[in-house]
């Protein structure tokens, strides 16, 4: 009996087509060698694509061989790192949280366009370096997804590529819309969970990376939400926040108290100006502009 056929009981109660994608992902597994060989140690952060790589591999491989691996650093916020605890204990994985310190970096804190390489490959680093012994595993895999394979934004996916970290989503051709249905179909909460980049992502490329800035950037973002607004992004431009929130919820800031909160709140994180770009949510907006403009 074939792999694949030995744990199609497994995914018997999804719906067809949330099923012929796991069933994908298993063989992505199989074809690399985690099937066979030992544990599958996933970097996990609790969003939408590594909960469901997280899931299927729980399923196809059990419990006892599949360990999540959860980078923690100050450019993870306090409220993410709540729901990648409480999104593992429902999938029901063992979780493991590890340390990482880009910081330390030169590379990193100069945040330049490869930001992500040096933070991917930092948290690479320490897995192979530290839980691949310790933990017993065969082999690593991340929740890249076939979208995220086509955008020319991504340096993290080089220090994939450098460290042999497998791609089981991506090379199963599952774009973001298919990995969410699958969500949906295992009962992920985080099935419709907005990205979540980390928040180094609000500081403009050439500007230092410093843990008061991220501390800022969060406390001001807890404040943007706490007004309601489905997700945000609060850029740091120095004394200045410029808020980016989905353009159908832009109107929400024509009301007097959602205004005054998110003001207050975002005066309170240390900003003294406070801006709202007309532009909406624009993802990897400061990456794409050093890409493109060197096109």
């Amino acid at each position: 009996m074939s792999f694949v056929a030995a744990h199609l009981p497994a995914f018997d109660t999804l719906p067809d087509e949330a099923r012929a994608d796991a069933l994908a992902v298993a063989t992505r597994l199989q074809q690399g060698g985690v099937a066979t060989q030992g544990r599958l140690g996933v970097a996990y952060s609790g969003g939408v694509d590594s909960a469901v790589l997280l899931a299927v591999a729980v399923r196809v491989l059990g419990r006892d061989n599949v360990v999540g691996l959860l980078a923690v650093s100050p450019s993870l916020a306090r409220d993410e790192l709540q729901l990648a605890r409480a999104t593992a204990s429902d999938i029901g994985a063992e979780l493991v949280e590890f340390r990482t310190h880009e910081d330390a970096n030169p590379a990193y804190r100069a945040n330049g366009a490869d930001r992500c390489f040096h933070c991917k490959d930092e948290m690479f680093t320490v897995i192979d370096t530290t839980l691949v012994r310790s933990l017993g595993l065969a082999g690593v895999a991340y929740g890249e997804n076939a979208d995220d394979a086509l955008r020319p934004d991504r340096p993290g996916a080089q220090a994939a590529t450098n460290h042999a970290v497998l791609r089981p989503l991506a090379s199963a051709g599952l774009t973001k819309a298919r990995v969410r249905g699958l969500a949906r179909a295992l009962g992920l909460g985080v099935a419709d969970k907005p990205a979540a980049p980390c928040l180094a992502s609000r500081i403009p490329h050439g500007e230092e990376v410093t843990p008061a800035k991220l501390r800022q950037i969060e406390a001001a973002e807890e404040a943007v939400r706490d007004g309601g607004f489905t997700d945000c992004r609060v850029r740091h431009h120095g004394a200045i926040a410029r808020i980016e929130v989905p353009i159908a919820e832009l109107g929400r800031f024509g009301e007097a108290g959602v205004r005054d909160a998110v003001l207050a709140g975002v005066r309170a994180a240390g900003f003294a100006h406070v801006t709202v770009d007309l532009g909406g949510l624009q993802s990897g907006q400061f990456t794409l502009q050093v890409v493109r403009s060197r096109g």
